[in-house]
């Protein structure tokens, strides 16, 4: 699906129509590598590690203003080491993961407690809101609080916390809806208040904010039941911004049309069923939480991802995870895929 959402812009800005799924082959290739090797290292290595790894993935962030910081189509996200370019952000939802596994664990009596509870969502909150102050990186903020949300969800037995926090959220959320499309909130404010605008009227915006959205639409739309066929989207052709990117799903509804569309739904519903199982049968606490860190992030950035594409929700930058081109977010995904399995086998050599 890279390869077919891609080759058309691949061609005309690189005259090599395979520019794109070369690079992300390599990233793929080099993240089974690390899969492999992650697989077989034992999970309980990263209690020794826990709080290098968060301070050196806060430390990332920061590098990002630095002189290796990197712009791309004008945002601010990506450093570059050694010729290799990646989003720190990605390296911060890992380290949140470890981190707050291994925090849960230390701190498990005293969740029981507002004070316990708040603490452990305060280290949380310190990379979600760097994420969100240095790199104007909403969606990457958004995931890594929740992540951090279902980490502390499945340990703490307080749940009226969840459910507290879900109406206050929700609150907020159909406030500030409300304020925006009654004009009270002006979107010159701020170009996040111009993207809930277009979400809420995409036809008004189709030549601006709604451009992105709009042409999503359009090539869900067209796809039809079994979509056009492999390779046959016209979407692609310079209509839909990041087609290969973020809106990788929509090409896939054209091409593959509603089951594709539903066949990759089903894909990552199994791979979650297949979290929730090995997290169920951990030795221990630890490999449950890293295992639940793992699946929130994943099913968050499907949830995302795919509300997105659809105009659920207002647009935002969120990848399709092992499906959306991108070198480090496959990398990561994969590191995490092998903490994961080296959970899974230390139940089956029990």
């Amino acid at each position: 699906m890279v390869y077919s959402a891609s080759s058309y812009e691949a061609s005309t800005k690189f005259n090599d129509s395979a520019h794109y799924i070369k690079s992300q082959a390599k990233a793929t290739f080099l993240g089974l590598i690390v899969m492999g090797f992650v697989s077989k290292l034992d999970y309980h290595f990263w209690k020794k590690v826990y709080l290098p790894i968060y301070l050196g993935s806060i430390f990332l962030i920061f590098l990002v203003k630095s002189p290796i910081g990197m712009t791309i189509n004008g945002a601010n996200r990506w450093i570059r080491i050694g010729g290799m370019s990646f989003q720190p952000a990605e390296a911060a939802k890992l380290g949140i993961i470890i981190f707050l596994a291994v925090l849960i664990c230390n701190k498990r009596k005293s969740l029981n407690s507002l004070g316990g509870f708040i603490n452990c969502l305060i280290w949380a909150l310190v990379p979600t809101g760097l994420i969100y102050v240095v790199t104007k990186n909403l969606s990457s903020a958004i995931i890594i609080c929740g992540i951090a949300v279902v980490m502390l969800f499945v340990a703490s037995p307080r749940y009226w916390y969840y459910i507290l926090g879900a109406v206050m959220v929700g609150g907020a959320v159909a406030g500030v809806i409300y304020l925006v499309s009654s004009g009270i909130l002006p979107e010159s404010m701020s170009f996040r208040l111009g993207r809930v605008k277009a979400w809420l009227n995409p036809e008004a915006y189709a030549t601006s904010k709604g451009f992105q959205t709009l042409q999503a639409l359009y090539s869900i739309g067209s796809g039809g039941y079994f979509g056009k066929g492999l390779g046959q989207s016209t979407q692609k052709m310079g209509y839909v911004p990041e087609a290969q990117n973020d809106m990788i799903f929509s090409i896939i509804c054209e091409e593959l049309g509603l089951f594709g569309a539903v066949a990759v739904i089903l894909m990552f519903l199994i791979l979650i069923y297949r979290f929730l199982v090995i997290a169920n049968n951990a030795p221990d606490l630890f490999g449950a939480l890293l295992v639940v860190g793992v699946m929130g992030h994943i099913s968050l950035q499907v949830i995302l991802n795919i509300a997105v594409v659809t105009n659920t929700l207002p647009n935002t930058g969120v990848t399709l995870p092992f499906i959306s081109y991108g070198g480090t977010s496959v990398l990561f995904l994969m590191m995490e895929i092998g903490i994961a399995l080296n959970v899974s086998k230390a139940h089956s050599a029990e």
